[in-house]
């Protein structure tokens, strides 16, 4: 039985390689690096390593028999590393783990141990096997991707904020234009009035102050892309709210009640000058014509989604018109051609009582 079990304390098996017992043999010859520890000895001491051990470390065998296995450790070696190999060897257990261990000569390399628990028949652990891989290259090499990704993650972070900083200095720049031109435009507005005030001709007068009231939508257009923060999309429901409360409180019309049920509906900022039009002339005619001769009423304004269109839809309750008889204005023909524009669809309709105006148009995704 005796016999049997040498190859445990393999100082004592005095085979050479090639010769003997066979197992002892493949241990000493092998080109993997092994030890065998004897935790039944205090510290738990290293009884047997290989030759490819030897070469390794750079240790003879005569300093590695008798010394517990942390004599390979230095200042460097991971203390959590250490604690977690410790845990394992008090709990029993196998356990891989990366160190990194010293040779003979002071420099270092990084070893793949592996350790595990030899139990005799009842169970009991008569001595620890560990294999080592010297795996510096690997941890070498992921240790350089960790700095080159550090080095790009750096990178991009720094154009990304560049690229930051320069789309907030383009929309700080788009709007501050957009506030100069809604400036300049109310400016224009206000000396066009005084000269309308001039004007004898009564009709003349009307056609400046029906193009003055562009001119105002227009200058609400850009009011509404400078509070923007987003200067690519422009929410069309919240612009057609409060355009019309702005047309209704500059026409003097208390008696016009505003009834609304309106949905935020992003489209381009490139369209929004086209759209503002299109309602400055539907909501203008509505007031004019709906709720002549100072007549009272309601007007309703809806804005809302059904799939990838937009809908603004402006109806009052006033006395209606025959479609057919309706020739082709000016604002008609301006709605037409910014309906294009707009790739839009405006379709009038009588509402009996009153007229319903639908503009459809695609809206931004």
């Amino acid at each position: 039985m005796q016999q049997k079990e040498d190859w445990h304390l393999t100082e004592k098996v005095l085979h050479e390689l090639g010769r003997g017992d066979p197992f002892a043999a493949a241990i000493r010859g092998t080109r993997m690096p092994m030890m065998i520890t004897d935790p039944r000895q205090p510290d738990n001491p290293i009884v047997f390593a290989n030759q490819a051990f030897q070469d390794l470390t750079g240790y003879s065998r005569d300093e590695i028999i008798g010394q517990n296995c942390r004599f390979l450790q230095g200042p460097d070696t991971d203390r959590d590393a250490i604690e977690r190999l410790r845990e394992a060897i008090r709990a029993e257990t196998p356990i891989n783990v990366d160190l990194l261990n010293y040779r003979r000569d002071g420099s270092t390399f990084w070893n793949a141990l592996y350790v595990s628990p030899v139990r005799s028949e009842e169970g009991e652990t008569q001595f620890y096997f560990a294999s080592l891989l010297d795996v510096t290259e690997r941890v070498e090499a992921h240790a350089a991707i960790a700095v080159q990704k550090s080095d790009i993650e750096a990178q991009v972070q720094s154009r990304t904020a560049d690229l930051e900083a320069a789309l907030e200095t383009k929309s700080l720049l788009l709007h501050e234009v957009d506030h100069r031109v809604k400036n300049n435009l109310t400016m224009v507005g206000s000396l066009l009035r005084l000269q309308a005030r001039a004007i004898p001709d009564k009709a003349l007068r009307v056609t400046l102050e029906t193009m003055l009231e562009r001119v105002d939508a227009l200058a609400t257009v850009h009011r509404r892309l400078y509070q923007n923060r987003d200067i690519h999309r422009f929410d069309a429901g919240a612009f057609a709210q409060d355009l019309t409360s702005d047309i209704l409180a500059g026409s003097g019309r208390d008696d016009i009640v505003l009834e609304t049920e309106v949905a935020s509906l992003q489209i381009r900022a490139a369209d929004a000058t086209a759209l503002g039009l299109i309602l400055n002339e539907l909501i203008v005619n509505a007031v004019r014509h709906a709720f002549a001769d100072e007549r009272a009423g309601t007007l309703t304004l809806k804005v809302y989604r059904e799939g990838d269109m937009g809908r603004i839809m402006l109806c009052d309750d006033g006395p209606g018109f025959a479609i057919e008889s309706v020739g082709e204005t000016i604002g008609r023909t301006l709605v037409s051609r910014l309906s294009r524009q707009l790739r839009a669809e405006t379709v009038w309709r009588n509402a009996n009582p009153g007229t319903c105006v639908l503009v459809s148009f695609p809206v931004a995704e």
